[in-house]
């Protein structure tokens, strides 16, 4: 009995807080919002990605995804992608290589138990166009930064064509707080630093 109230209590703590990645940093003021989107970027190890579907007919289609902007610890803002071939993602880009990361700060465990539609729990949308990596020192990189930050993938079935993409940024929806949502250009989410992603 003590042990199945445990588990239970165990699985409603996932829940609420959320599974993988958790906040390692500290949270940036949101009066910085380049540091903001920097440091959800950097600490989130997933996100929902949208395309434009094509067994929906055109229809907008989001799907859960694993990415990394860099190795554990070496954020670099761009977030790269570890597909298979057989999911529908990878075909949509194919034919329509737009689409968008959504990401939420509720799954880190440090929006202090508000809705995660409260304005305060971050929320993040960058939207832009899917690349093939096909750089060699780029798919290097690619490799060290999605198998770090996932370490099952490299035993992940070899026959499921697994493919390294790039989400090539052209525009940032940011919401850390009341008064709507931040303009952040892609020059300023890049000129963030990594310290100035991580402090406050």
């Amino acid at each position: 009995m003590a042990m199945a109230m445990a588990m239970a209590i165990m699985v409603t703590l996932a829940l609420f807080t959320g599974s993988g990645a958790s906040a390692t940093s500290a949270r940036p003021n949101p009066s910085d919002s380049p540091a903001m989107a920097r440091w959800l970027v950097s600490q989130s190890d997933w996100g929902v990605l949208s395309t434009i579907s094509i067994h929906l007919k055109g229809m907008p289609w989001g799907n859960v995804a694993s990415f990394s902007d860099g190795p554990v610890g070496t954020s670099k803002g761009t977030p790269y992608f570890y597909l298979s071939k057989m999911d529908p993602t990878p075909n949509d880009i194919e034919s329509d290589p737009r689409c968008s990361l959504s990401l939420s700060e509720a799954p880190l465990g440090s929006c202090g138990g508000v809705d995660t539609e409260n304005p305060t729990c971050a929320r993040l949308t960058l939207s832009g166009k899917m690349q093939e990596v096909t750089d060699t020192q780029e798919l290097d990189f690619a490799s060290q930064a999605l198998f770090s930050k996932h370490p099952e993938m490299p035993d992940w079935p070899k026959g499921h064509k697994w493919v390294f993409y790039k989400l090539e940024i052209a525009d940032i929806f940011l919401i850390d707080y009341y008064g709507g949502a931040k303009p952040i250009t892609v020059d300023e989410y890049y000129r963030g630093s990594v310290k100035a992603a991580v402090a406050r």
